[in-house]
C-alpha cells in the first residue's frame, strides 16, 4: 500500500512539474519572450496564485512538482509578506519576502561567485 501511495505522489509530482515546464516551453516557442521574461513571469505567477490562495493547495497536491520550480519563489515572497505583515505591519511586508527567501538568495550569489572564479565567461 505504501508503494502505491509513493508511486502516486511521484507521479503526480512529475506530471505538475512537467507542466510548469510546458508552459514555459510554449512561452518560448510561441511567443517573442526572453528568458529573463519567463523567468520574471513565472515568479511573479506564483506570487499571484499564492495571494489568492491557489499555491498552497497545488503544493499540497503536488509535492515537490510544484514546490521546486520558479514559480515557487513567487509563492514564498508573499507568504512571507504575508506572515510578517500580520505581525508588523507594512515594514513587515518588507522583511518577511527576505527573511523565508533568504538561503534561496544567499545560495544563488555564493554559487553564481564560485562559477565565476572557476570559468572563464566570453560573453
Amino acid at each position: 500500500m505504501l508503494a502505491v501511495i509513493l508511486v502516486g505522489s511521484y507521479v503526480t509530482a512529475f506530471i505538475v512539474g512537467g507542466l510548469f515546464c510546458v508552459i514555459g516551453q510554449l512561452l518560448f516557442d510561441l511567443t517573442r519572450f526572453t528568458p529573463a521574461q519567463v523567468l520574471v513571469g513565472f515568479v511573479v505567477g506564483g506570487g499571484i496564485l499564492s495571494g489568492i490562495g491557489v499555491y498552497e493547495p497545488l503544493i499540497e497536491f503536488a509535492g515537490a512538482g510544484a514546490s521546486i520550480p520558479i514559480a515557487s519563489f513567487g509563492n514564498s515572497l508573499v507568504q512571507g509578506a504575508i506572515a510578517e505583515a500580520a505581525q508588523f505591519g507594512i515594514v513587515g511586508v518588507l522583511t518577511g519576502m527576505f527573511e523565508l527567501t533568504s538561503t534561496g538568495i544567499t545560495s544563488a550569489i555564493i554559487f553564481a561567485f564560485i562559477m565565476a572564479l572557476i570559468f572563464d565567461p566570453k560573453g
